[in-house]
């Protein structure tokens, strides 16, 4: 009974700033890898960053630089960070992390529902 849920999205202007939060409650032993994915409408879905148990991070070209990925393990918790908005930044943004839900099950990704980013003047 693993949830993900993301939020704080929510209409902007450009060259605005916002923070999305992804948490995951449940039955939840361990989570490893996170990351955060955003799908505008009628294209394809885009790797935006990924952040590891250990705090290592990686990003896409497109928001390095504006974006910061980082995550509070106590709190089973991921955040996106997101500096100098543009228009082409609107879309749906989710979060994926791989969970671990007890000590003796292999663990798996999970996926949550998205929160809504809409960049414009």
């Amino acid at each position: 009974q693993v949830q993900l849920v993301e939020s704080g999205g929510e209409l902007v202007q450009p060259g605005g700033s916002l923070r999305l939060s992804c948490a995951a409650s449940g039955s939840i032993f361990s989570i490893g890898d996170m990351g955060w994915y955003r799908h505008p409408p009628g294209r394809q879905r885009e790797l935006l960053a990924s952040i590891t148990r250990g705090a290592v991070t990686n990003y896409a070209d497109s928001v390095k630089g504006r974006f910061t990925i980082s995550r509070d393990n106590a709190k089973n918790t991921v955040y996106l960070q997101m500096n100098d908005l543009k228009p082409e930044d609107t879309a749906l943004y989710y979060c994926d992390a791989v969970i671990t839900v007890s000590r003796s099950a292999p663990p798996r990704a999970y996926w949550g529902q998205g929160t809504q980013v809409t960049v414009s003047s």
